[in-house]
């Protein structure tokens, strides 16, 4: 079977020894010679890998027992309301920076909730830079920002320094490089970018910012009930949770987060060295504010693209065609892509350039 370099935005490309790990206990999960499909998720063995997931977020983020870490449904959309509901008081106030599609959105959901406040955007400029310099309410309850941007290919770098709890979406960014947890108070990702398949949404929240709010609260929309019901309130979604334990598993033998930040830099460094050099190609973003995951880049004449497209298509890579708001092509560099595919892809932009550069 060839190998199929897969750049795809997310889901995501997932470890292959992960993959079969996966597919082994879809069989026969641990010696049960049941499958993980069909036992209880309150059974002892379930309850082991849950509890098995929750930890190994706090031992990769080095953070203690003042946070909490939940396994949700519904992914970071369901998040955006989640975060206002548990934290904006009733007559309260809560801050955002708008970075794109998934920062607009959760600022639409947290305006239904309450009192919101924009307080920096790069909308002006269609998302293709990070704002910086802005000024952070000290009355405000939170500050909600996204690390990554995956359809615009920007990243925030260096995170604000928040004298008000600190929220932050690294759903497409998570794990994948050094950041000081202990600086938020809430972190939340869709795990399936860099954490594992879809279906599941990892939740880290220092408990002291929850009980606060002043309402009344819906079971279901409760991070203090989820935490009680260590993430089995209701019925998980009890095969992505695993199959996430097995990604984290999977770094952390390999290294940990200091181990594939330098593969990541890597990547991203090789990939945009070619896109600077090769005179047909050109980045969409700030160079200052370059993502490492998620690769923007468009064709100085695109009536060249299905020259290119047959090209990369001939390579058996996959996935890289732009989001419909950017065009072009977006190139995901997620955690369990080698550095061999990056290299393939360059190698293809080489040739490319050699074909119909002048």
């Amino acid at each position: 079977m060839n190998k199929v370099h897969n750049f795809s935005a997310g889901p995501g490309i997932l470890p292959q020894e992960v993959l079969k790990q996966a597919s082994e206990a879809c069989i026969n999960f641990d010696n049960l010679n049941l499958s993980l499909l069909e036992i209880s998720h309150r059974s002892k063995n379930y309850e082991k890998v849950m509890d098995e997931a929750r930890s190994i977020v706090k031992e990769l983020f080095e953070v203690g027992d003042d946070y909490e870490v939940m396994y949700l449904g519904g992914g970071a959309s369901l998040q955006f309301a989640m975060v206002p509901y548990n934290l904006l008081r009733e007559n309260g106030t809560a801050a955002y920076v708008n970075t794109g599609v998934w920062a607009s959105k959760a600022i639409k959901e947290a305006k239904m909730i309450g009192n919101t406040k924009v307080i920096a955007s790069s909308e002006d400029k269609k998302f293709n830079y990070i704002p910086k310099g802005y000024e952070i309410p000290a009355d405000a309850d939170y500050l909600h920002i996204t690390s990554n941007n995956t359809i615009y290919g920007t990243q925030l770098h260096n995170f604000p320094k928040s004298s008000i709890p600190l929220v932050c979406d690294m759903s497409s960014d998570i794990f994948s490089r050094k950041v000081n947890a202990k600086d938020f108070s809430l972190i939340y990702a869709g795990a399936q970018k860099n954490m594992g398949p879809a279906g599941s949404t990892m939740v880290m929240v220092k408990k002291d910012v929850l009980g606060k709010t002043g309402r009344k609260m819906l079971s279901m929309l409760d991070y203090q009930v989820h935490i009680k019901g260590g993430s089995m309130y209701n019925t998980p979604p009890v095969f992505p949770i695993y199959v996430t334990l097995l990604t984290l598993q999977w770094l952390k033998k390999n290294g940990g987060i200091a181990w594939i930040e330098g593969v990541n830099n890597a990547k991203a460094q090789a990939l945009y060295n070619e896109i600077d050099r090769n005179s047909l190609f050109y980045g969409t973003t700030a160079v200052e504010d370059r993502s490492k995951m998620n690769v923007c880049f468009l064709l100085h004449k695109p009536e060249l693209e299905t020259e290119f497209d047959k090209l990369w298509k001939e390579a058996n890579i996959s996935g890289i065609r732009g989001h419909r708001d950017v065009g072009g092509y977006r190139a995901s560099l997620y955690n369990a892509l080698p550095l061999e595919s990056v290299n393939v892809l360059v190698d293809v932009m080489q040739h490319f350039e050699k074909k119909f550069g002048q």
